[in-house]
Protein backbone atom coordinates (compact mmCIF):
# COMPACT_ATOMS: atom_id res chain seq x y z
CA UNK A 1 0.00 0.00 0.00
CA UNK A 2 2.91 2.97 0.88
CA UNK A 3 4.34 1.94 -2.48
CA UNK A 4 1.78 2.82 -4.68
CA UNK A 5 0.57 5.92 -2.68
CA UNK A 6 4.54 6.92 -3.04
CA UNK A 7 3.96 6.12 -6.61
CA UNK A 8 0.92 8.26 -6.95
CA UNK A 9 2.31 11.36 -5.51
CA UNK A 10 5.01 11.16 -8.03
CA UNK A 11 3.10 10.59 -10.57
CA UNK A 12 1.19 13.51 -9.25
CA UNK A 13 4.14 15.54 -9.24
CA UNK A 14 4.98 14.96 -12.90
CA UNK A 15 1.64 16.01 -13.60
CA UNK A 16 1.30 18.92 -12.34
CA UNK A 17 5.10 19.82 -13.41
CA UNK A 18 3.79 18.94 -16.89
CA UNK A 19 1.03 21.44 -17.01
CA UNK A 20 3.56 24.35 -15.59
CA UNK A 21 5.47 23.92 -18.98
CA UNK A 22 2.18 23.75 -20.56
CA UNK A 23 1.48 27.11 -19.10
CA UNK A 24 4.87 28.60 -19.56
CA UNK A 25 4.65 27.86 -23.15
CA UNK A 26 1.61 29.11 -23.94
CA UNK A 27 1.37 32.54 -25.81
CA UNK A 28 1.13 35.65 -23.09
CA UNK A 29 -2.18 37.38 -22.82
CA UNK A 30 -1.85 40.96 -24.19
CA UNK A 31 -3.26 42.71 -21.22
CA UNK A 32 -0.57 40.66 -18.48
CA UNK A 33 2.56 41.66 -21.42
CA UNK A 34 0.90 45.12 -21.58
CA UNK A 35 1.57 45.29 -17.61
CA UNK A 36 4.42 43.89 -17.56
CA UNK A 37 6.21 45.83 -20.38
CA UNK A 38 4.83 48.97 -19.06
CA UNK A 39 6.54 48.07 -15.53
CA UNK A 40 9.34 47.43 -16.88
CA UNK A 41 9.57 51.06 -18.19
CA UNK A 42 10.65 52.32 -15.06
CA UNK A 43 13.23 49.75 -13.94
CA UNK A 44 17.26 50.93 -14.04
CA UNK A 45 17.52 48.05 -16.95
CA UNK A 46 15.79 50.33 -19.53
CA UNK A 47 17.17 53.19 -18.95
CA UNK A 48 20.70 52.73 -19.28
CA UNK A 49 21.23 56.78 -19.84
CA UNK A 50 19.63 57.24 -16.83
CA UNK A 51 22.14 55.05 -14.57
CA UNK A 52 25.16 56.18 -16.72
CA UNK A 53 24.48 59.88 -15.23
CA UNK A 54 24.27 58.45 -11.78
CA UNK A 55 27.42 57.09 -12.26
CA UNK A 56 28.93 59.53 -13.22
CA UNK A 57 28.33 61.56 -9.86
CA UNK A 58 29.00 58.81 -7.91
CA UNK A 59 25.87 58.32 -6.90
CA UNK A 60 23.61 54.52 -6.87
CA UNK A 61 20.15 54.85 -8.31
CA UNK A 62 17.07 55.20 -6.23
CA UNK A 63 16.21 52.11 -6.63
CA UNK A 64 19.26 50.49 -5.97
CA UNK A 65 19.17 52.45 -2.60
CA UNK A 66 16.00 51.17 -2.05
CA UNK A 67 16.36 47.49 -2.56
CA UNK A 68 19.65 48.18 0.09
CA UNK A 69 17.26 49.68 2.17
CA UNK A 70 14.86 46.51 2.44
CA UNK A 71 16.92 44.05 0.99
CA UNK A 72 14.99 43.21 -1.78
CA UNK A 73 11.34 43.48 0.28
CA UNK A 74 9.50 46.27 -1.12
CA UNK A 75 6.28 46.67 -2.88
CA UNK A 76 5.72 49.55 -5.38
CA UNK A 77 2.35 51.56 -5.54
CA UNK A 78 1.77 54.54 -7.89
CA UNK A 79 4.37 52.77 -10.02
CA UNK A 80 2.66 53.44 -13.59
CA UNK A 81 2.14 57.32 -13.01
CA UNK A 82 3.48 59.61 -15.62
CA UNK A 83 4.41 63.23 -15.32
CA UNK A 84 0.52 65.43 -15.48
CA UNK A 85 2.00 66.65 -19.01
CA UNK A 86 0.65 64.67 -21.56
CA UNK A 87 -0.93 68.08 -23.44
CA UNK A 88 2.47 68.35 -24.23
CA UNK A 89 4.29 65.39 -24.61
CA UNK A 90 3.53 62.00 -26.07
CA UNK A 91 2.66 59.11 -23.95
CA UNK A 92 5.68 57.09 -25.37
CA UNK A 93 7.84 60.07 -23.86
CA UNK A 94 6.51 60.05 -20.53
CA UNK A 95 6.79 56.35 -19.83
CA UNK A 96 10.43 56.73 -20.99
CA UNK A 97 11.27 60.26 -19.13
CA UNK A 98 8.86 60.32 -16.20
CA UNK A 99 8.21 56.52 -14.86
CA UNK A 100 6.89 56.95 -11.90
CA UNK A 101 6.31 60.97 -11.94
CA UNK A 102 9.71 61.20 -10.42
CA UNK A 103 9.28 59.46 -7.07
CA UNK A 104 8.64 55.94 -6.01
CA UNK A 105 6.93 54.91 -2.84
CA UNK A 106 5.89 51.74 -1.27
CA UNK A 107 6.26 49.74 1.67
CA UNK A 108 9.24 47.56 2.55
CA UNK A 109 10.76 45.94 5.46
CA UNK A 110 14.09 47.44 7.19
CA UNK A 111 16.01 45.19 9.00
CA UNK A 112 13.32 42.51 8.93
CA UNK A 113 16.12 39.64 9.73
CA UNK A 114 16.82 41.04 13.06
CA UNK A 115 13.42 42.13 14.33
CA UNK A 116 10.29 40.22 12.51
CA UNK A 117 8.14 40.73 9.88
CA UNK A 118 5.91 43.05 12.16
CA UNK A 119 8.56 45.54 13.39
CA UNK A 120 10.39 45.95 10.23
CA UNK A 121 7.75 47.40 8.54
CA UNK A 122 8.18 50.99 6.84
CA UNK A 123 7.23 53.17 4.37
CA UNK A 124 9.46 54.10 1.45
CA UNK A 125 9.36 57.30 -0.52
CA UNK A 126 11.99 58.01 -2.77
CA UNK A 127 12.39 61.09 -5.08
CA UNK A 128 14.36 59.80 -8.29
CA UNK A 129 16.44 62.72 -9.61
CA UNK A 130 17.06 61.09 -13.32
CA UNK A 131 13.56 62.04 -13.19
CA UNK A 132 13.08 65.73 -14.12
CA UNK A 133 15.88 66.44 -11.41
CA UNK A 134 13.28 65.01 -8.32
CA UNK A 135 10.84 67.63 -8.66
CA UNK A 136 7.49 67.58 -6.98
CA UNK A 137 4.95 67.33 -10.00
CA UNK A 138 0.93 66.67 -9.63
CA UNK A 139 0.29 63.30 -9.49
CA UNK A 140 3.89 62.68 -7.33
CA UNK A 141 1.81 64.43 -4.37
CA UNK A 142 -1.11 62.72 -5.37
CA UNK A 143 0.94 59.36 -4.78
CA UNK A 144 2.63 61.02 -1.57
CA UNK A 145 -0.99 61.94 -0.08
CA UNK A 146 -1.91 57.96 -0.41
CA UNK A 147 1.13 56.69 0.90
CA UNK A 148 0.90 59.59 3.98
CA UNK A 149 -2.39 58.57 4.91
CA UNK A 150 -1.30 54.71 4.85
CA UNK A 151 1.76 55.87 7.09
CA UNK A 152 -0.54 57.32 9.50
CA UNK A 153 -3.05 54.36 9.83
CA UNK A 154 -0.80 51.88 10.01
CA UNK A 155 1.92 53.77 12.10
CA UNK A 156 4.79 53.34 9.81
CA UNK A 157 7.95 54.19 10.08
CA UNK A 158 9.31 56.65 6.92
CA UNK A 159 12.09 57.39 5.22
CA UNK A 160 12.30 59.40 2.86
CA UNK A 161 15.30 59.82 -0.07
CA UNK A 162 14.75 63.77 -0.52
CA UNK A 163 17.48 64.64 -3.62
CA UNK A 164 15.10 66.87 -5.90
CA UNK A 165 14.52 70.25 -7.07
CA UNK A 166 11.55 71.06 -5.75
CA UNK A 167 8.31 72.04 -7.10
CA UNK A 168 8.28 71.67 -10.74
CA UNK A 169 6.63 73.60 -13.28
CA UNK A 170 5.43 72.40 -16.67
CA UNK A 171 2.85 69.84 -15.38
CA UNK A 172 0.11 71.86 -17.76
CA UNK A 173 -2.29 68.86 -17.19
CA UNK A 174 -3.49 70.25 -13.89
CA UNK A 175 -4.07 73.81 -15.13
CA UNK A 176 -7.54 73.21 -15.30
CA UNK A 177 -7.95 71.53 -11.51
CA UNK A 178 -5.56 74.16 -9.77
CA UNK A 179 -4.04 77.35 -10.19
CA UNK A 180 -1.13 77.56 -7.42
CA UNK A 181 -1.62 74.15 -6.09
CA UNK A 182 -0.89 75.81 -2.46
CA UNK A 183 -4.39 73.61 -0.98
CA UNK A 184 -2.26 69.91 -1.51
CA UNK A 185 -1.93 68.24 2.07
CA UNK A 186 1.65 66.50 1.67
CA UNK A 187 3.39 68.98 3.62
CA UNK A 188 0.96 69.48 6.81
CA UNK A 189 0.55 65.34 6.87
CA UNK A 190 4.00 64.56 6.85
CA UNK A 191 4.82 66.99 9.83
CA UNK A 192 1.94 65.39 11.34
CA UNK A 193 4.03 62.15 11.09
CA UNK A 194 6.60 63.74 13.40
CA UNK A 195 6.46 62.12 17.36
CA UNK A 196 3.81 59.20 15.98
CA UNK A 197 6.69 57.92 14.21
CA UNK A 198 10.24 57.57 13.28
CA UNK A 199 11.01 59.30 10.17
CA UNK A 200 13.95 59.24 8.66
CA UNK A 201 15.69 61.61 5.72
CA UNK A 202 18.36 60.90 3.72
CA UNK A 203 19.24 63.50 0.71
CA UNK A 204 22.50 62.79 -1.81
CA UNK A 205 23.04 65.38 -3.94
CA UNK A 206 21.04 68.55 -4.58
CA UNK A 207 18.13 69.22 -2.08
CA UNK A 208 16.06 72.21 -2.82
CA UNK A 209 12.79 74.16 -1.53
CA UNK A 210 10.12 71.43 -1.46
CA UNK A 211 12.21 68.84 -1.12
CA UNK A 212 13.89 70.67 1.62
CA UNK A 213 10.69 70.97 3.57
CA UNK A 214 9.91 67.57 3.70
CA UNK A 215 13.66 66.73 4.74
CA UNK A 216 13.57 69.08 7.67
CA UNK A 217 10.38 68.08 8.97
CA UNK A 218 12.12 64.79 9.23
CA UNK A 219 13.58 63.56 13.05
CA UNK A 220 17.04 62.99 11.48
CA UNK A 221 18.83 63.84 8.53
CA UNK A 222 21.34 61.88 7.16
CA UNK A 223 23.17 63.48 3.77
CA UNK A 224 26.26 62.36 1.78
CA UNK A 225 29.67 64.70 1.33
CA UNK A 226 28.13 65.36 -1.96
CA UNK A 227 24.95 67.05 -0.88
CA UNK A 228 23.53 70.59 -1.06
CA UNK A 229 20.42 71.60 0.90
CA UNK A 230 18.64 75.04 0.87
CA UNK A 231 15.13 76.31 0.95
CA UNK A 232 15.34 77.80 -2.57
CA UNK A 233 17.55 76.37 -5.39
CA UNK A 234 19.32 78.85 -7.63
CA UNK A 235 16.38 79.91 -10.12
CA UNK A 236 14.35 80.96 -7.18
CA UNK A 237 17.25 82.88 -5.78
CA UNK A 238 17.46 84.46 -8.97
CA UNK A 239 13.45 84.68 -9.66
CA UNK A 240 14.14 86.50 -6.32
CA UNK A 241 16.54 89.20 -7.69
CA UNK A 242 19.04 87.78 -5.04
CA UNK A 243 22.03 87.41 -7.81
CA UNK A 244 23.17 84.15 -9.61
CA UNK A 245 24.82 81.38 -8.08
CA UNK A 246 25.57 77.38 -8.72
CA UNK A 247 23.81 74.81 -6.74
CA UNK A 248 27.62 73.91 -5.28
CA UNK A 249 27.67 77.23 -3.26
CA UNK A 250 23.97 77.10 -1.65
CA UNK A 251 23.91 74.81 1.96
CA UNK A 252 27.32 72.37 1.52
CA UNK A 253 27.99 69.73 4.01
CA UNK A 254 30.77 72.19 5.81
CA UNK A 255 27.82 74.36 6.55
CA UNK A 256 24.79 72.10 6.98
CA UNK A 257 26.69 70.08 9.59
CA UNK A 258 28.20 72.94 11.79
CA UNK A 259 24.69 74.80 11.96
CA UNK A 260 22.82 71.78 12.87
CA UNK A 261 20.43 70.77 10.23
CA UNK A 262 22.49 67.44 9.37
CA UNK A 263 22.15 65.27 11.84
CA UNK A 264 24.75 62.46 10.04
CA UNK A 265 27.46 63.30 7.48
CA UNK A 266 27.94 60.04 5.49
CA UNK A 267 30.67 59.55 2.56
CA UNK A 268 27.79 58.44 -0.08
CA UNK A 269 24.43 56.83 -0.75
CA UNK A 270 25.94 53.08 0.75
CA UNK A 271 26.63 54.56 3.33
CA UNK A 272 23.53 56.54 4.04
CA UNK A 273 21.76 53.71 3.76
CA UNK A 274 23.69 51.83 5.97
CA UNK A 275 23.29 53.95 8.70
CA UNK A 276 19.65 54.71 8.01
CA UNK A 277 19.22 51.10 8.97
CA UNK A 278 21.23 51.23 12.42
CA UNK A 279 19.37 54.43 13.14
CA UNK A 280 15.94 52.81 12.44
CA UNK A 281 17.25 49.78 14.44
CA UNK A 282 16.87 51.77 18.30
CA UNK A 283 13.83 52.16 17.32
CA UNK A 284 12.34 48.56 16.53
CA UNK A 285 13.83 47.22 19.76
CA UNK A 286 16.18 44.97 21.38
CA UNK A 287 18.84 42.95 19.95
CA UNK A 288 19.85 39.26 21.39
CA UNK A 289 23.49 39.47 20.43
CA UNK A 290 25.95 42.25 22.13
CA UNK A 291 29.42 42.93 23.05
CA UNK A 292 30.62 45.29 25.52
CA UNK A 293 34.01 46.47 26.21
CA UNK A 294 35.54 45.76 29.91
CA UNK A 295 33.81 47.70 32.27
CA UNK A 296 36.93 47.93 34.57
CA UNK A 297 38.39 50.06 32.26
CA UNK A 298 36.27 53.14 33.05
CA UNK A 299 37.87 53.08 36.65
CA UNK A 300 41.03 54.99 34.95
CA UNK A 301 39.35 56.96 32.11
CA UNK A 302 38.63 60.31 33.66
CA UNK A 303 41.82 61.59 34.95
CA UNK A 304 43.21 62.39 38.58
CA UNK A 305 44.23 65.58 38.25
CA UNK A 306 40.71 67.24 38.02
CA UNK A 307 41.93 70.64 35.51
CA UNK A 308 42.71 67.58 33.20
CA UNK A 309 40.54 66.59 29.75
CA UNK A 310 39.55 63.20 28.61
CA UNK A 311 37.49 62.06 25.63
CA UNK A 312 34.29 61.74 26.80
CA UNK A 313 33.34 59.76 23.51
CA UNK A 314 35.61 56.91 24.60
CA UNK A 315 33.89 56.55 27.49
CA UNK A 316 30.12 56.55 26.02
CA UNK A 317 31.71 53.76 23.37
CA UNK A 318 33.06 51.76 26.24
CA UNK A 319 29.85 51.95 28.38
CA UNK A 320 27.68 51.36 25.49
CA UNK A 321 27.43 47.96 23.14
CA UNK A 322 30.14 47.50 21.07
CA UNK A 323 30.18 49.31 17.78
CA UNK A 324 26.49 50.42 19.26
CA UNK A 325 27.17 54.77 19.39
CA UNK A 326 25.26 56.62 16.75
CA UNK A 327 26.34 59.91 17.16
CA UNK A 328 24.05 63.12 15.90
CA UNK A 329 25.23 66.31 14.84
CA UNK A 330 28.74 66.20 16.25
CA UNK A 331 30.07 69.54 14.50
CA UNK A 332 27.12 71.23 16.00
CA UNK A 333 26.73 72.47 19.95
CA UNK A 334 30.05 70.76 20.60
CA UNK A 335 30.19 71.11 24.20
CA UNK A 336 27.38 68.74 24.39
CA UNK A 337 27.08 64.97 22.99
CA UNK A 338 24.16 63.15 21.73
CA UNK A 339 23.28 60.41 20.18
CA UNK A 340 21.72 56.60 20.44
CA UNK A 341 23.39 53.42 22.07
CA UNK A 342 22.65 50.19 23.17
CA UNK A 343 23.39 48.45 26.96
CA UNK A 344 22.92 44.84 27.26
CA UNK A 345 21.26 45.27 23.52
CA UNK A 346 18.34 47.91 24.79
CA UNK A 347 18.25 51.18 22.81
CA UNK A 348 18.91 54.54 25.43
CA UNK A 349 19.18 57.84 24.14
CA UNK A 350 22.42 59.57 25.68
CA UNK A 351 23.82 62.93 26.40
CA UNK A 352 26.81 63.76 27.58
CA UNK A 353 29.02 67.07 28.66
CA UNK A 354 31.94 67.55 26.60
CA UNK A 355 35.08 68.88 28.63
CA UNK A 356 37.49 69.12 25.43
CA UNK A 357 35.23 72.38 24.06
CA UNK A 358 34.44 75.28 26.74
CA UNK A 359 35.22 73.02 29.28
CA UNK A 360 31.55 71.30 29.21
CA UNK A 361 30.25 74.76 29.83
CA UNK A 362 26.24 74.79 28.28
CA UNK A 363 25.74 77.43 25.17
CA UNK A 364 22.65 77.75 23.10
CA UNK A 365 23.46 75.43 20.02
CA UNK A 366 24.01 72.56 22.76
CA UNK A 367 21.03 73.39 25.13
CA UNK A 368 19.15 72.97 21.85
CA UNK A 369 20.35 69.91 21.10
CA UNK A 370 19.83 68.38 24.51
CA UNK A 371 16.70 69.11 24.61
CA UNK A 372 15.50 67.47 21.20
CA UNK A 373 17.17 64.22 22.03
CA UNK A 374 15.00 64.45 24.66
CA UNK A 375 12.12 65.03 22.59
CA UNK A 376 12.94 62.49 20.06
CA UNK A 377 13.36 59.95 23.04
CA UNK A 378 10.05 60.73 24.77
CA UNK A 379 8.29 60.14 21.78
CA UNK A 380 9.53 57.30 20.80
CA UNK A 381 9.93 55.25 24.36
CA UNK A 382 13.67 55.23 24.40
CA UNK A 383 15.06 55.85 28.20
CA UNK A 384 17.88 57.87 28.72
CA UNK A 385 21.12 57.97 29.71
CA UNK A 386 22.63 61.72 31.20
CA UNK A 387 26.60 61.74 31.81
CA UNK A 388 27.22 65.01 33.76
CA UNK A 389 30.30 66.64 33.63
CA UNK A 390 30.12 70.55 33.49
CA UNK A 391 30.67 74.03 35.03
CA UNK A 392 26.98 75.09 34.61
CA UNK A 393 25.55 77.14 31.97
CA UNK A 394 27.99 79.83 29.67
CA UNK A 395 27.99 82.97 30.84
CA UNK A 396 29.27 86.21 29.73
CA UNK A 397 27.27 89.87 28.01
CA UNK A 398 28.74 87.83 24.61
CA UNK A 399 26.57 84.91 24.74
CA UNK A 400 23.15 86.39 25.59
CA UNK A 401 23.53 88.03 21.86
CA UNK A 402 22.27 84.38 21.26
CA UNK A 403 19.20 83.89 23.06
CA UNK A 404 20.73 81.65 26.10
CA UNK A 405 18.33 82.34 28.49
CA UNK A 406 15.46 81.04 26.31
CA UNK A 407 17.86 77.96 24.65
CA UNK A 408 18.92 76.88 28.21
CA UNK A 409 15.66 76.57 29.70
CA UNK A 410 14.21 74.31 26.77
CA UNK A 411 16.28 71.84 28.69
CA UNK A 412 14.02 72.65 32.28
CA UNK A 413 11.17 72.38 30.11
CA UNK A 414 11.48 69.80 27.96
CA UNK A 415 13.13 67.51 30.80
CA UNK A 416 10.69 68.28 33.13
CA UNK A 417 7.59 66.86 30.94
CA UNK A 418 10.00 63.56 30.11
CA UNK A 419 7.86 60.54 30.80
CA UNK A 420 10.79 57.79 29.90
CA UNK A 421 12.80 56.74 32.34
CA UNK A 422 15.95 58.96 33.14
CA UNK A 423 19.65 58.13 34.29
CA UNK A 424 21.51 60.32 35.75
CA UNK A 425 25.85 59.97 36.22
CA UNK A 426 27.75 62.51 37.31
CA UNK A 427 31.36 61.45 36.04
CA UNK A 428 32.95 65.01 37.42
CA UNK A 429 31.59 68.19 37.72
CA UNK A 430 27.85 68.63 38.92
CA UNK A 431 27.91 72.28 39.19
CA UNK A 432 24.77 75.19 39.12
CA UNK A 433 21.61 75.08 36.83
CA UNK A 434 23.46 73.57 34.29
CA UNK A 435 24.16 70.40 36.32
CA UNK A 436 20.71 70.54 37.39
CA UNK A 437 19.27 71.20 33.68
CA UNK A 438 21.25 67.41 32.46
CA UNK A 439 19.87 66.06 35.40
CA UNK A 440 16.12 66.89 34.16
CA UNK A 441 15.95 69.76 36.53
CA UNK A 442 16.96 69.13 39.55
CA UNK A 443 19.12 66.32 41.11
CA UNK A 444 15.48 64.28 42.33
CA UNK A 445 14.30 64.39 39.01
CA UNK A 446 15.51 61.75 37.27
CA UNK A 447 14.85 57.68 38.40
CA UNK A 448 18.42 57.71 40.11
CA UNK A 449 21.28 60.21 39.99
CA UNK A 450 24.58 58.98 41.05
CA UNK A 451 28.18 59.90 41.05
CA UNK A 452 31.81 57.94 40.11
CA UNK A 453 33.99 59.32 42.99
CA UNK A 454 35.65 61.65 40.58
CA UNK A 455 32.23 63.77 41.17
CA UNK A 456 32.29 67.09 42.63
CA UNK A 457 29.55 69.74 43.51
CA UNK A 458 28.49 73.09 44.46
CA UNK A 459 26.11 75.80 43.31
CA UNK A 460 28.46 77.49 40.98
CA UNK A 461 32.10 76.77 40.32
CA UNK A 462 34.24 76.62 43.38
CA UNK A 463 36.54 79.04 41.87
CA UNK A 464 34.39 81.63 41.34
CA UNK A 465 32.64 80.68 44.41
CA UNK A 466 35.50 81.67 46.57
CA UNK A 467 36.43 84.60 45.00
CA UNK A 468 32.88 86.18 44.77
CA UNK A 469 32.14 84.84 48.22
CA UNK A 470 35.31 85.49 50.20
CA UNK A 471 35.95 89.03 48.67
CA UNK A 472 36.44 90.75 51.93
CA UNK A 473 38.25 88.07 53.78
CA UNK A 474 40.69 87.91 50.56
CA UNK A 475 41.19 91.49 50.24
CA UNK A 476 42.05 92.20 53.92
CA UNK A 477 44.85 90.21 53.54
CA UNK A 478 47.37 92.31 52.18
CA UNK A 479 50.60 90.07 51.31
CA UNK A 480 49.87 88.65 47.73
CA UNK A 481 51.52 85.09 48.65
CA UNK A 482 49.00 85.11 51.97
CA UNK A 483 46.12 85.67 50.36
CA UNK A 484 47.25 82.93 48.15
CA UNK A 485 47.24 80.93 50.25
CA UNK A 486 44.27 81.64 51.93
CA UNK A 487 42.34 81.25 48.43
CA UNK A 488 43.97 77.69 48.12
CA UNK A 489 42.48 77.07 51.97
CA UNK A 490 39.33 78.05 51.23
CA UNK A 491 39.06 76.23 47.80
CA UNK A 492 40.18 73.39 49.10
CA UNK A 493 37.63 73.66 52.13
CA UNK A 494 34.70 73.79 49.21
CA UNK A 495 36.25 71.06 47.33
CA UNK A 496 36.02 68.97 50.19
CA UNK A 497 33.04 69.43 51.12
CA UNK A 498 31.50 69.20 47.57
CA UNK A 499 33.36 65.72 47.04
CA UNK A 500 30.82 62.95 45.91
CA UNK A 501 30.71 61.17 48.74
CA UNK A 502 30.06 63.95 51.03
CA UNK A 503 27.06 64.77 48.35
CA UNK A 504 25.65 61.13 48.86
CA UNK A 505 25.73 61.94 52.93
CA UNK A 506 23.66 64.79 53.30
CA UNK A 507 21.23 62.48 49.88
CA UNK A 508 21.48 65.12 47.41
CA UNK A 509 22.33 62.24 45.09
CA UNK A 510 21.89 58.82 45.14
CA UNK A 511 25.05 56.81 45.31
CA UNK A 512 28.57 57.04 44.70
CA UNK A 513 29.40 54.12 42.39
CA UNK A 514 32.50 52.31 41.00
CA UNK A 515 32.93 53.24 37.42
CA UNK A 516 32.39 49.64 36.35
CA UNK A 517 29.33 49.35 37.46
CA UNK A 518 28.20 52.13 35.47
CA UNK A 519 26.29 49.55 32.85
CA UNK A 520 24.89 47.17 36.07
CA UNK A 521 23.01 50.42 37.58
CA UNK A 522 21.79 51.28 34.58
CA UNK A 523 20.16 48.18 33.59
CA UNK A 524 18.89 47.45 36.75
CA UNK A 525 17.03 50.70 36.69
CA UNK A 526 15.68 50.10 33.64
CA UNK A 527 14.07 46.58 35.35
CA UNK A 528 12.94 49.08 38.12
CA UNK A 529 10.96 50.75 35.83
CA UNK A 530 7.10 50.13 34.95
CA UNK A 531 7.12 47.89 32.03
CA UNK A 532 4.26 50.17 31.10
CA UNK A 533 5.53 53.55 29.77
CA UNK A 534 3.51 56.92 31.64
CA UNK A 535 0.83 58.86 30.13
CA UNK A 536 1.86 60.70 27.16
CA UNK A 537 2.26 64.60 27.72
CA UNK A 538 0.67 66.12 25.17
CA UNK A 539 3.85 67.78 23.65
CA UNK A 540 4.71 64.83 21.35
CA UNK A 541 6.09 65.81 18.42
CA UNK A 542 9.76 66.69 17.82
CA UNK A 543 11.00 69.96 17.27
CA UNK A 544 12.43 70.41 13.96
CA UNK A 545 15.56 72.47 15.56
Amino acid sequence: MKKSKNKDKVEAGKDSKSKDRQVDEEPMRADLKEVIERHSRGLDKQRPEAVARRRETGQRTIRENIKDLCDGHFIEYGALAVAAQRQRRTMEDLMSKTPADGVIAGIGQVNGSLFGEDKARCMIIAYDYTVLAGTQGFFGHKKKDRMLRLAHEQRLPVVLFAEGGGGRPGDVDADGVCVAGLDIATFAMFAKLSGKVPVVGIVSGRCFAGNAVLLGCCDVIIAAQNANIGMAGPVMIEGGGLGVFKPEDIGPMDVQTKNGVVDIAVADDAEAVAVAKKYLSYFQGAISQWEAADQCLLRNMIPEQRRYVYDVRAIIKTIADTDSFLELRPKFGREMITGLIRIEGKPFGVIANNCKHQAGAIEAEGADKAARLMQLCNAHGLPMVSLVDTPGFMVGPEIEHRAQVRHICRMFVVGSHLTVPFFTVFLRRGYGLGAQAMAKGGFHEPFFAVAWPTGEFGGMGLEGFVRAGFRKELEAVKDSQEREALYEKLLASLYERGKAINMASYLEIDAVIDPADTRRWIMEGLRAVPAERAERTGHDFVDTW
